[in-house]
């Protein structure tokens, strides 16, 4: 089928927040307005397609959807909605979303105000010149304020929040005037729609049918089926089989134009050819440059993963490089442990993302695993000038030949209500934290900044927090 739009009516954006702030039920109630998932088929937090998104209630995965809008000015619009992750560990998620949109709505819970991922993901929709529209959920507890919210936005984002919209998710009031601010406030897309093909790989996953496939925002020119098209960083050439969106089931086009995101079946078996921010060109005549990528995400936290079984190893590692294609920013290499045989050393995000992935390997691969204790990356100098990295004390060199050791450190931000403040510092001090600066942002919150070791952070930190 083709429904081509006119560039002018086409809006890209992102839903950003911090966790349980409620952008996947905002996500459901646009769905539910704009008849995209007819009213039998609604279900809960329809954008959380894996299992373990549905269990735990959070976003794991950046999930992007079209939806049309018929505005109240007499035209459909095109959107193309990307719901993101709001747990720190995921902050790469949204970062890779950003870039294939011109608006993100920024959503802050009337109850809660602003917390760190509002400030984190403000920041980042900032940093890629975006057209931000604030919108405050919950509006229909009886705890919501959303005039102090409004406050705190323009206080700690300095963000305007006069036409700030307030929602609810749960009831679905307030959606109809959020889709209309979305009309108005977010750009169309810019492109050239004769120029040669250029599209970013968003994120993709591996079909055993019909190999890896690609979700692209397309910044110039179309992608049709039969096209020859190949990856710029590695030259890979393929043919594309299929072009479409998500609504939010897969639903073939014709092609995707100028300014529009969707998916090519790349058709390619092997994971390792198709990496997330790479460019798809035509093969016989590319495009000059490709499009600005993203920065390599750097794994924070060690484990060893380890089939309880020896002879599933090889399946493991099958298993690390298909989930690869759907999360670039794991990183692995072989280990041996002489209690646990043949296994991965794996660098995570963080500990959700950790957890996140173990689970992931067992259910969607079948396979029973061990993890050793999460623990970091050090930088040991030796007397002779050489720097190794070690994660394991078992890899440390006698200590005569040590001269020194660095750890990894982070600079943190905790931002709590003024009566917390003792008992947050001393938690601090307790995990070797230093204590930077401090900054009172309204009445209701203070901002900690401090310098703290990565390995104090990893074990027990945020349950005590």
């Amino acid at each position: 089928m083709s429904t081509k739009t006119e560039t002018s009516l086409i809006r890209n954006f992102s839903i950003v927040a911090h966790i349980d702030h409620g952008k996947s039920t905002i996500s459901d109630r646009i769905l539910e307005l704009t008849h995209t998932v007819e009213q039998r088929d609604l279900y809960k937090q329809m954008l959380d397609s894996m299992d373990i998104e549905q269990e735990r209630g959070i976003t794991i995965k950046s999930n992007a959807v079209r939806v049309m809008y018929d505005a109240d000015d007499g035209n459909q619009y095109q959107f193309n909605l990307i719901d993101t992750p709001g747990h720190v560990d995921f902050t790469y998620e949204v970062s890779r979303s950003l870039a294939a949109c011109e608006g993100a709505v920024l959503v802050v819970d009337a109850t809660q105000g602003v917390e760190a991922q509002t400030v984190s993901n403000a920041l980042l929709a900032m940093n890629a010149d975006l057209d931000i529209v604030p919108a405050i959920n919950k509006i229909d507890l009886p705890s919501a304020e959303p005039e102090m919210v409004k406050e705190e936005i323009e206080e700690v984002l300095a963000i305007p929040a006069d036409d700030a919209v307030c929602v609810s998710g749960k009831t679905g009031e307030g959606i109809h005037d959020l889709l209309e601010s979305i009309v108005y406030l977010v750009s169309p897309p810019t492109g050239n729609a004769d120029a040669p093909a250029k599209a970013l790989i968003l994120d993709s996953y591996f079909d055993a049918y019909r190999g890896v496939v690609a979700m692209v925002r397309v910044f110039d020119g179309e992608l049709r089926p039969g096209m020859r098209l190949m990856m710029m960083a590695e030259a890979t050439p393929f043919l594309c089989e299929e072009v479409g969106v998500k609504r939010p089931l897969e639903q073939p086009l014709d092609q995707l134009s100028m300014g529009e995101v969707g998916y090519v079946v790349t058709g390619l078996k092997d994971p390792a050819l198709v990496h997330t921010g790479d460019t798809i060109t035509l093969e016989d005549n590319p495009c000059a440059e490709p499009c600005p990528g993203y920065h390599e995400a750097k794994p924070m936290v060690y484990t060893g993963l380890f089939p309880v079984d020896n002879k599933f190893y090889e399946n493991l590692r099958d298993a690390l490089e298909k989930l690869k294609v759907n999360d670039p920013s794991l990183v692995w290499q072989p280990e041996t442990s002489v209690a646990l045989g043949f296994g991965f050393r794996v660098g995570f995000l963080g500990l959700l993302h950790m957890e996140v992935i173990k689970e992931r390997l067992e259910r969607e691969f079948d396979l029973d695993l061990i993890a050793t204790s999460p623990s970091v990356d050090y930088h040991v100098y030796k007397t002779d000038g050489e720097m190794i990295e070690v994660t394991s004390p078992q890899d440390l060199p006698k200590p005569e030949n040590i001269e020194r050791i660095e750890e990894p450190y982070l600079k943190a931000t905790v931002i709590v209500p003024p009566d917390y403040v003792g008992a947050v510092m001393q938690l601090l001090i307790d995990h070797r934290g230093i204590s930077t600066d401090m900054v009172y942002l309204s009445v209701k919150s203070v901002e900690m900044h401090f310098d703290i070791p990565l390995a104090e952070l990893i074990l027990d930190f945020f349950d005590q927090l």
